[in-house]
């Protein structure tokens, strides 16, 4: 997440992506396979980090914004224990297909559990979301592996895949 935010890694990934399209394109599936799998293992190392040493807040849901492919996230607030009023989009919320159709209107101002880094309490998710959250980030690693996989297989052309 914070990785293909930041412009000086996210452009050469970009780059050398857009190369291998051309050149090899097999590459390719060990960039995406690489990206997701440190993409799952780094949010993992966080839900763990959050649940064992995270602050627990209660916070209220004020709205959902729908991305560009329709899934919904919520703006939830909260204070810390400092006192400091928190306004934001959770640092990790799983959102399923679900989420397109669905309103949520019955959400809105529902008092929800938020676990907060206390180094960075902008850093935040949703207590009740655990189990989810877990899910979503096997899956997301569990991809990653398989095009990692796939990847070197066909290197080692030990399955033959044709583009």
């Amino acid at each position: 997440m914070e990785l293909l935010n930041k412009k000086e890694y996210a452009i050469p990934i970009f780059i050398l992506f857009v190369f291998f399209m051309f050149y090899k394109p097999v590459i390719c599936f060990l960039i995406l396979g690489s990206l997701a799998t440190l993409i799952g293992i780094k949010s993992w190392i966080f839900i763990v980090d959050i649940q064992k040493n995270g602050i627990e807040s209660v916070g209220k849901i004020l709205f959902y914004e729908s991305d560009e492919d329709g899934h919904k996230t919520p703006t939830i607030e909260f204070k810390t224990k400092n006192g400091n009023q928190i306004k934001k989009k959770p640092y990790y919320y799983a959102s399923t297909d679900l989420s397109k159709i669905r309103t949520y209107k019955n959400k809105i101002n529902e008092s929800v559990s938020v676990l907060y880094d206390k180094k960075n309490p902008e850093k935040f998710v949703v207590g009740n979301e655990r189990n989810f959250n877990y899910f979503s980030l096997i899956l997301i690693t569990l991809a990653g592996v398989v095009f990692i996989a796939v990847g070197i297989l066909s290197l080692l052309e030990i399955i033959n895949i044709d583009f």
